[in-house]
């Protein structure tokens, strides 16, 4: 099973994620918006509905079907370190991040 961090996806990858039960995700960062929202928003898409499982925020960490996640709200991404969460990658699902300079780590 793939271990990956996403950066800012509102929920899309991590519901792909979680249906495909082929890919483990470590941890979310999401600056933007408020842990409990994200929470909401997961949990009650507009486009793909309902997500029918037990979903909540706790201890800063996105809970999913009992699955503990590691939640940022760095803005900086250096200050992020993504291998220590146990990532194999880092999957970038925001459209702030548009090219190569913006998306890299230095």
């Amino acid at each position: 099973m793939v271990k990956v961090s996403i950066k800012d996806d509102q929920g899309l990858v991590t519901r792909a994620a979680f249906n495909s039960g082929k890919v483990d995700v470590v941890t979310i960062n999401d600056p933007f918006i408020d842990l409990n929202y994200v929470v909401y928003m997961f949990k009650y898409d507009y486009t793909y509905g309902k997500f029918n499982s037990t979903v909540k925020a706790e201890n800063k960490k996105h809970i999913i079907n009992g699955k503990s996640i590691i939640t940022f709200q760095e803005q900086d991404l250096a200050n992020i370190n993504w291998g220590d969460a146990g990532a194999d990658c880092v999957v970038e699902s925001i459209s702030v991040f548009t090219t190569m300079e913006r998306a890299e780590l230095t």
